[in-house]
């Protein structure tokens, strides 16, 4: 019953996060586009953060039934607060059955990301391979290092997600505050800056030093990418909505969360049998993926100026 639980909540999860992408755009223009991402970006994080620290304290105080029953209601709140949401809607004509609306909306959003707005795609993929390389790292490789190769307790890894927590949280406040400071070229060098972060880490294992201070540097480096691909990935989704049209902006923002959402786990795969193979060697894995993501930042240098120039003129 927990399993069916859970994969309905990811279902309803699936359909969620499109959803509030494609509604920001109706209710936001121009720069407050970001803002408003980088404060459902801020929101996202900190439940994640206080969740399961407050659902471990009620479950210890009260039960699993009292939890439960909670959840329920917290749910039944959120549904009648979403009811007072007012959005320009227009409803589309039918166009058979929910086969062909499917098979239709994933055509017309391909052919608008493939042919009519190119750049979309182009950042999707830059999107995809970064969160491939970063949270194939710290997904897989964090717990890893710190728990097997440190031989370091369960306390300071749960320290380390925490930090890693408050990090993304740092990155979406970052991002809000950067809404009018950050130009789209210089999106190239925070991509690479992601790789820039890995580096420290892999010299570490190349340095006769204490775990503590391996752990130290580790947790450093990969708040760094965290914080960095929080602000990246605020920025790429704000570009991605503000040139998409509204009767597009769900389909492609469902297809942007599709490939994202796919991309990670193959990574955390790769990383697994990475940090497997060369566990005693762990700089192997950090130093050559932070060269190759920082190459993929500076090569992308001009895909960025022309995009800045092509939304100056868009503006204008």
């Amino acid at each position: 019953m927990i399993t069916v639980l859970l994969i309905i909540l990811s279902v309803l999860g699936a359909f969620e996060t499109p959803t509030v992408q494609a509604c920001i755009p109706t209710m936001l223009q121009g720069d407050n586009i970001m803002k408003g991402n980088a404060v459902v970006n801020q929101v996202a994080s900190l439940s994640y953060l206080v969740a399961p620290m407050l659902g471990g304290v009620l479950y210890a105080i009260f039960g699993l039934k009292p939890v439960m029953y909670a959840s329920v209601v917290c749910f039944f709140i959120t549904a009648l607060f979403e009811c007072f949401i007012k959005l320009n809607y227009q409803c589309s004509p039918g166009k058979g059955g929910v086969l062909m609306v499917i098979k239709q909306d994933f055509l017309s959003s391909m052919r608008y990301i493939s042919k009519e707005q190119t750049n979309i795609s182009k950042m999707l993929f830059l999107t995809a391979i970064s969160r491939f390389f970063v949270m194939g790292i710290i997904l897989v490789g964090l717990p890893f290092i710190v728990r097997t190769v440190l031989g370091l307790n369960a306390q300071y890894y749960g320290a380390a997600e925490s930090v890693l927590a408050i990090a993304t949280i740092l990155g979406s406040v970052v991002a809000g505050l950067l809404t009018k400071k950050l130009k789209i070229h210089r999106l190239s060098f925070l991509l690479a800056s992601m790789g820039v972060f890995m580096i420290p880490a892999g010299i570490a294992f190349l340095c006769s030093v204490a775990s503590i201070i391996k752990y130290v540097i580790i947790i450093v480096s990969f708040c760094g990418m965290q914080i960095v691909i929080s602000i990246f990935s605020i920025f790429a989704v704000s570009l991605i909505q503000q040139r998409t049209p509204n009767h597009l902006i769900g389909k492609v923002m469902a297809y942007t969360s599709t490939v994202t959402l796919c991309v990670q786990p193959i990574g955390q795969i790769v990383y697994g049998f990475l940090f497997d193979r060369f566990s005693n060697m762990i700089y192997l894995c950090l130093i050559p993926t932070g060269i190759i993501v920082c190459a993929v930042g500076l090569s992308s240098m001009g895909f960025f100026r022309r995009m800045e120039k092509e939304q100056q003129e868009v503006f204008t």
